[in-house]
């Protein structure tokens, strides 16, 4: 049976320059380079300078999958960026982009999932190209989320960092079996009850503020290992395969404590997971396309291997992707 399948032909990356140090930031609250290593694997972040934005890092990172493609601009049906730190309320990240790429046909718009946005925005990639209303997608996770920091709240502000990930998809043609390259599947999932566990306090009907970001850190924590663990074993039960088979995990990077843990629920070992949250921190939408770029780049993730991608989000939102590479 042939099917259609979206396969990954280009991916890139994009980090600002300034690199920010948990020790920098001790200087300005209370902790420490040890306290926030201990407790979430971090140790520094890159930051957005004043007058750099979200399109900027979503810009470049596109920029860089489209030549890892080989792809001209001509070829691109879509763009579809995923972020919770857009330029401006509106218009949307990807319609900025399109212009600044020279785009001047097909559709543009943006994705907000929070940190699950990268796993929605493939999710919505996919099933146009399935439904054969794009043949070629560059989807995006763009952030800077240093714009959302209370930088007086120790709890929150040592997290997070700014980036941009892109991958650039295109239609093949599969067998409708485990050996096909492309994506096999896509689960998404939310919880609208959960809000006070992350979210910002602020918007546009609201204080007509940005606001900030407000997490509870712990309860997080517990949703975060049950249902990004739930999300990976469905979608490699819907494939028709086993946890066994996947050759990588590309997980969001929030808290390394939490990927340590849905290893162990997984039984999976933690060298499998790929993580980056030592150098990038929390990029939100960004954080597993910079991971998947950092793993291809070293070599680990190669043609043909099977990789599970899945975040967590404000919302909550959560979800997860199987591919094969």
């Amino acid at each position: 049976m042939t099917v259609i399948r979206s396969q990954v032909i280009g991916c890139g990356a994009y980090l600002p320059e300034r690199i920010l140090t948990n020790a920098e930031i001790a200087k300005t609250v209370d902790t420490s380079d040890e306290w926030i290593a201990s407790r979430t694997g971090i140790r520094r972040r890159h930051i957005a300078v004043p007058g750099e934005t979200t399109t900027d890092l979503a810009l470049k990172s596109a920029q860089n999958a489209m030549t890892d493609a080989q792809i001209a601009v001509e070829e691109l049906d879509l763009i579809i960026v995923a972020t919770t730190t857009p330029d401006e309320t509106f218009p949307s990240v990807a319609t900025a982009v399109q212009s600044r790429i020279g785009m001047t046909r097909g559709a543009a718009f943006d994705v907000q999932a929070v940190c699950s946005g990268f796993i929605y925005g493939l999710a919505v990639a996919d099933n146009f190209i399935k439904a054969q209303q794009a043949s070629t997608v560059l989807l995006i996770g763009a952030e800077t989320m240093s714009r959302l920091m209370d930088w007086t709240d120790r709890t929150t502000c040592v997290l997070f960092g700014d980036g941009a990930g892109a991958l650039v998809l295109r239609a093949a043609a599969g067998r409708g079996d485990a050996s096909d390259r492309g994506v096999f599947n896509t689960k998404l999932y939310s919880d609208g009850r959960l809000h006070d566990l992350l979210y910002v306090d602020g918007g546009p009907s609201t204080t007509g503020t940005t606001g900030h970001l407000r997490m509870l850190g712990k309860e997080v924590f517990k949703h975060a290992v049950i249902n990004i663990a739930d999300s990976i074993e469905a979608s490699v039960r819907d494939s028709g395969l086993s946890i066994s088979d996947v050759d990588w995990f590309v997980p969001h990077q929030a808290n390394q404590r939490i990927l340590d843990a849905t290893a162990r629920r997984l039984k999976v070992p933690a060298e499998r997971f790929i993580s980056t949250i030592e150098d990038h921190g929390n990029t939100s939408a960004a954080s597993v396309p910079l991971a998947l770029q950092v793993a291809v780049d070293d070599g680990r993730i190669e043609r043909g291997d099977l990789v599970l991608l899945e975040a967590m989000g404000g919302g909550l939102t959560w979800g997860a992707a199987l591919l094969r590479w």
